[in-house]
């Protein structure tokens, strides 16, 4: 992989963990946890989406969105299974 791909990709995981944070409250893990987060959602996306018929397009905005939307999947799941 080169350099420019795995900087892209901490960019859009940080990006996209955060957002995720923001979005479902009382998640914050820190920039490297945010970081573990949005990456992980973004292969939530990747994987669930396709499945769905959901296609955002291409492009980093559209790269964020989607991890940011599989970052909330992510947390939701994560809250239920505290809950539990």
């Amino acid at each position: 992989m080169p350099i420019e791909s795995l900087l892209i990709l901490i960019i859009v995981g940080a990006v996209a963990g955060w957002l995720a944070g923001v979005i479902v409250k009382g998640f914050g893990f820190g920039l490297v946890g945010n970081i573990v987060v949005g990456i992980i959602g973004a292969l939530i996306a990747t994987w669930l989406f396709p499945r769905l018929g959901v296609s955002i397009g291409g492009g980093i905005v559209s790269a964020i969105i989607s991890a940011t939307l599989g970052a909330v999947i992510l947390l939701f799941l994560i809250s239920l299974v505290r809950r539990a």
